[in-house]
């Protein structure tokens, strides 16, 4: 089986962090901004910081958007991270509304100010995942993740749902369909809870 893991540059993401918990889970990791390279498919992992529209014109104007669209259509795996995962949904309203990629039905919505929590959402916080989910086999439920975001994602499918957490509401806070995942924490923060969830992708 390959070992191999393409990580995409837009330009935001917190790239040497996440090529660091890949290597060290056995992954051969080349970070490009290529579209030609994306198009190639296998495994892509798209990770992102900071504001929803900064990430999706970094991944127009790499012209990384029609690859990405293609590798997953055609069955390769794509694992989002973060602001990667909420572009993975059909829009942001975050800076007014925000196309996404659109492989997710669903919105990326701003916390609700309640009394007693802090927005943005900064810290460990636990994981309640689906039953038998691929990407987070092996976790027992209640394990803890690293996170740092004010928005998060409201899947209008159910069954997208691989785990959620609660902060001031239930979220998604992780995503299956298919060939494509996300992930709203930061696994290559999270110690060996995100060591793990990285290397059952690499083994998928």
């Amino acid at each position: 089986m390959s070992k191999s893991i393409t990580l995409i540059d837009a330009g935001t993401g917190n790239l040497r962090s996440v090529h660091k918990a890949l290597q060290s889970v056995g992954a051969e990791v080349a970070v490009t901004d290529d579209p030609r390279i994306v198009q190639r498919g296998g495994r892509l992992v798209l990770p992102g910081v900071g504001a929803f529209g900064d990430f999706m014109r970094g991944l127009r104007e790499r012209g990384l958007v029609e690859p990405l669209l293609l590798a997953v259509q055609r069955g390769d795996l794509l694992l989002g991270i973060c602001v990667g995962m909420q572009a993975l949904f059909e829009v942001s309203e975050e800076l007014g509304e925000q196309a996404g990629l659109g492989l997710l039905r669903g919105r990326v919505l701003r916390f609700p100010d309640q009394p007693g929590l802090k927005v943005p959402h900064t810290g460990w916080n636990q994981l309640w995942p689906r039953p038998a989910d691929p990407l987070l086999d092996g976790l027992p439920a209640g394990a803890y993740a690293y996170f740092n975001h004010s928005f998060y994602c409201r899947a209008d499918e159910p069954e997208d749902i691989a785990a959620e957490t609660e902060y001031g509401l239930r979220y998604a806070s992780a995503v299956h369909r298919d060939n494509l995942f996300g992930v709203q924490f930061h696994p290559e923060k999270s110690q060996q809870v995100g060591l793990h969830i990285l290397a059952n992708f690499l083994h998928l």
